[in-house]
């Protein structure tokens, strides 16, 4: 049985090329096509598809209304939603994400591309991904915080607990999935093994306690965090600093 999709975009002739590229596909049908952010609530509802493709700029009711009025728990399968638009400033994607969005694309964008985010989410990979590189703000922000708990950027650790914490930041669910998403993805975009990502993240923390950097991490945070006593897990460390990231609007 073929996927479905809704489409919400007012550019006609956009629409269109999508429509005949995946007219050629032999696993996806889109089923409904909207103009503008309440025809798009309205179909979404009515059609229930596998995915929703939405732009952010509409008539009447912008690309994160939709996301907002949509009624999720009247709907027979919850659509994988990626949000399409030429606005590729960080914060679109980092707003994106916090409305439930599961991919960002900036526009223009590969079609190949799309179909082979849809094909993961389709395989259960559901995976956030801004089709855009992070910000410079967040590697920087992160550096920073890297640098004042004691890990030094010459250890690999740094290098897998850095990738993990900005994965944190666009998906924070994936903090449940530490062992079954989070190190298997580090571990085959650095091209090793998830057991070696895990003790590489352990050991950078280890590091950092070792180095007795405990009141520059609570001095950082603006409460007491931690004592010398309490080291925390992998996945506390890179909830902790995704969480922080995240208030800071650096993302």
């Amino acid at each position: 049985m073929k996927k479905t999709i809704v489409i919400a975009d007012d550019n006609t002739a956009f629409v269109e090329q999508l429509k005949d590229y995946f007219d050629k596909t032999n696993d996806y049908e889109i089923v409904g096509i909207a103009s503008d952010g309440r025809e798009a609530v309205t179909a979404i509802e009515k059609l229930s598809p596998n995915f929703a493709l939405i732009d952010i700029v509409m008539p009447e009711l912008d690309g994160f209304g939709v996301l907002q009025s949509i009624n999720m728990a009247a709907l027979e399968t919850e659509p994988t939603i990626i949000m399409m638009s030429q606005l590729s400033a960080d914060g679109f994607v980092s707003k994106s994400i916090r409305y439930g969005a599961h991919y960002y694309l900036a526009k223009p964008f590969s079609f190949d591309t799309l179909l082979r985010f849809m094909n993961e989410s389709s395989r259960g990979e559901k995976t956030v991904r801004p089709e855009k590189p992070y910000s410079k703000a967040l590697d920087e922000r992160i550096a920073y915080i890297f640098i004042s708990v004691g890990i030094p950027a010459h250890i690999k650790g740094y290098q897998f607990l850095r990738e993990a914490i900005k994965m944190a930041i666009f998906e924070p669910d994936i903090i449940n999935s530490i062992t079954k998403r989070l190190y298997p993805t580090i571990a085959e975009r650095f091209q090793t093994t998830p057991s070696k990502v895990e003790r590489a993240i352990r050991h950078a923390i280890e590091v950092s306690w070792n180095r007795g950097k405990i009141e520059n991490i609570n001095n950082i945070f603006g409460i007491k965090v931690y004592s010398a006593n309490e080291k925390p897990t992998n996945g506390e460390f890179i909830a902790l600093v995704a969480d922080k990231m995240l208030l800071e609007g650096v993302c």
